[in-house]
């Protein structure tokens, strides 16, 4: 089992907020969101929207997909976590003849 990827909201906060000495509250009104938006994702509550990447993009000149990248790891791992038992896989296609 590979290690739960890193929240993107925990990268935001170490990488940008704290080498900035941004608060929550100055993040967000830069960033064009609430303050609690803002604080709900960088306390790893709620996932990266494509809006919040693209905002958080636009505001350090990164890629909108590194940040959705990280998001995409998460979701898939934690799906993983969680994987349905109940599935049945499909008959396998034979080719018809003639």
């Amino acid at each position: 089992m590979t290690r739960k990827p890193t929240h993107p909201g925990a990268v935001f906060l170490e990488d940008v907020m704290k080498p900035l000495n941004l608060t929550v509250t100055d993040a967000a009104r830069m960033l064009g969101v609430s303050r609690k938006t803002l604080s709900e994702f960088v306390n790893e509550k709620a996932s990266l929207s494509p809006e919040m990447a693209l905002r958080i993009s636009k505001a350090t000149n990164t890629s909108v997909e590194s940040w959705m990248n990280m998001q995409q790891k998460l979701t898939l791992w934690s799906a993983r976590m969680h994987e349905p038992t109940n599935v049945i896989p499909f008959p396998t296609s034979v080719a018809k003849e003639g």
